[in-house]
């Protein structure tokens, strides 16, 4: 994990010192902004490891900014924010955020979390760049009922069209349709994925991730046929 760049983007300047002087202190490089459209403007000129998103800001919310976000960097996301219901955290989630960290938060709790996004991020990003290397040019895409998955450039497309997925949707996917048959269960999903030992109020993240993902790829989200669900014991893939 060398030199890691996070950005924290929050309106309330306190709050973004408490973040800076804590991640700072466990050997991170901290950037600031105060609202959503200079978080844009930086992430644009800067290849950022982490983000740390607050949702209640002036202008573009969280929630908008998260989205836009996802037009131009893969970096994980945190939403930081005391909004915490479950539609609060859907809406994070389904915006493209990676996870979720109720207001007051532990400060032993944040920085885990932000080192657990930032290795996760490094070592698939690192994983899947050695195994696009070891791919000859000449490999076809990954064939799955409607969907094509280029294992090279990490898309997916359906009928031609590309899909739009984040980071963790396609890492999701991807572990799923390689592994099919096996069922994969919500924690073993996210230790998979996430690359972090599962912790509880993970589920709900593995949930979320599911359902926005056969959104995006399913011909009826309501009833699956890619990723389907064994019912007390997790996910597969037939």
């Amino acid at each position: 994990m060398e030199n890691p760049q996070i950005l924290v983007v929050d309106d309330n300047p306190e709050i973004r010192e408490i973040i800076h002087i804590l991640l700072k202190g466990e050997g991170f490089h901290i950037t600031e902004a105060s609202e959503g459209a200079a978080a844009l403007k930086l992430i644009k000129e800067t290849p950022f490891d982490l983000i740390i998103l607050d949702i209640m800001m002036p202008g573009l919310n969280g929630y908008q900014t998260c989205f836009e976000i996802r037009k131009c960097s893969n970096a994980p996301i945190l939403f930081l924010s005391a909004r915490t219901k479950d539609s609060d955290k859907t809406l994070g989630f389904s915006s493209g955020g990676d996870d979720y960290l109720a207001k007051p938060f532990s400060y032993n709790e944040l920085i885990s979390r932000s080192k657990a996004l930032i290795r996760r991020y490094q070592v698939y990003k690192g994983k899947e760049a050695q195994e696009a290397e070891s791919l000859p040019e000449t490999a076809g895409p990954l064939l799955y009922q409607h969907l094509e998955i280029n294992e090279k450039k990490e898309e997916v497309r359906a009928g031609g069209h590309l899909i739009e997925l984040t980071d963790t949707e396609y890492a999701v996917l991807h572990l799923l349709i390689k592994n099919r048959r096996q069922i994969f269960s919500a924690s073993r999903l996210y230790e998979a994925v996430w690359n972090d030992p599962y912790y509880y109020g993970a589920n709900n993240t593995v949930t979320v991730h599911i359902r926005n993902l056969r959104l995006k790829i399913e011909k009826d989200p309501k009833n699956p046929s890619i990723i389907k669900t064994v019912w007390g014991k997790g996910y597969r893939c037939d």
